[in-house]
């Protein structure tokens, strides 16, 4: 399906995709869903485990797998590298749909892609899954959205005014971050010995000479090349994940002082995001001069591939 769908019409190849995709999907929750009842004859932390696995192969990685091998997104990497089944808290900065994908290849570098948890989207267990991780020793890459949405002008104007009249700093590309959330996850998590770190992931994205713009959902499932550069018939997005890890004992112990060190984080973040705009630029004014000068050097932005 891979080859063939290169030829047809977006709309047709995005449902050639999602459809396999979706059943895989049902698949996957029909199979948790019944998981629960074998808790008569398999520990909590069996059941916790099979459930990564289902969740991380039928769900996971076949939309991973769409989004990479079969419509062409390159994702690059800098910074820390994910040290291998660490669990941790995860803090990022939010864009778009796509963000779901480079956290979770950020994940798979640390072999964590089957226990990644959004823990806003489950804030009704949340406590089940603390105590999980505290008491049963659960795997987990617990992610937070820190700014508790996405990033938009309007929003970007709201969060300004909201620091000019807090008298907070105001990240560049970024919102103000949300603190409440990160310090009650480190209050509860820092208390289970094995999560021994919090990673702080950066993302960031660009669509021809238009930064921090990402693809739509459709267009992750639907459209091909998405790496390419548009001179060479693709759509021309770069993908970018930024890595920081943070020992988790290094944090703060009081409220205020975790508070002041999410800020820090985002500050930080705004600083580089600008810096790699300026990079990716030169890299591109780059490129263009050595295609008027018939290629005579080849011009390549160093990261790390996936």
């Amino acid at each position: 399906m891979g080859c063939l769908s290169q030829y047809l019409p977006h709309p047709i190849r995005g449902l050639c995709l999602v459809t396999p995709f979706l059943l895989s999907t049902g698949l996957a929750n029909l199979t948790l869903f019944f998981l629960p009842f074998a808790k008569l004859l398999l520990s909590p932390a069996l059941i916790h485990t099979l459930s990564s696995l289902i969740a991380g192969t039928l769900v996971y990685r076949f939309i991973q797998h769409i989004f990479t091998t079969i419509n062409g997104a390159e994702i690059t990497f800098s910074g820390d590298t994910p040290r291998p089944n660490e669990s941790a808290i995860v803090i990022s900065n939010h864009v778009g749909w796509s963000d779901f994908y480079l956290v979770q290849a950020a994940a798979d570098k640390a072999n964590m892609g089957g226990h990644t948890r959004n823990w806003t989207r489950d804030k009704g267990e949340l406590e089940r899954v603390f105590r999980g991780v505290r008491e049963g020793g659960w795997k987990t890459w617990l992610v937070s959205f820190s700014e508790g949405s996405r990033f938009t002008h309007k929003k970007y104007l709201e969060s300004r005014l909201w620091c000019e009249l807090n008298n907070k700093p105001q990240p560049e590309y970024l919102l103000y971050p949300r603190t409440r959330g990160f310090i009650a996850t480190v209050q509860h998590l820092r208390k289970a010995t094995h999560v021994k770190a919090v990673y702080d992931l950066t993302l960031a994205y660009q669509c021809g000479e238009e930064f921090q713009k990402a693809p739509t959902m459709w267009e992750t499932i639907a459209v091909p090349k998405l790496s390419l550069t548009r001179e060479q018939g693709g759509m021309g997005y770069r993908f970018h994940v930024h890595v920081r890890r943070f020992p988790i004992e290094e944090l703060p112990g009081d409220t205020a002082g975790l508070a002041k060190w999410l800020e820090q984080r985002w500050v930080e973040k705004g600083r580089w995001l600008e810096a790699r705009r300026l990079r990716w630029a030169s890299v591109d004014v780059l490129r263009k001069t050595d295609g008027i000068f018939g290629g005579m050097g080849r011009v390549v932005d160093e990261d790390s591939r996936m």
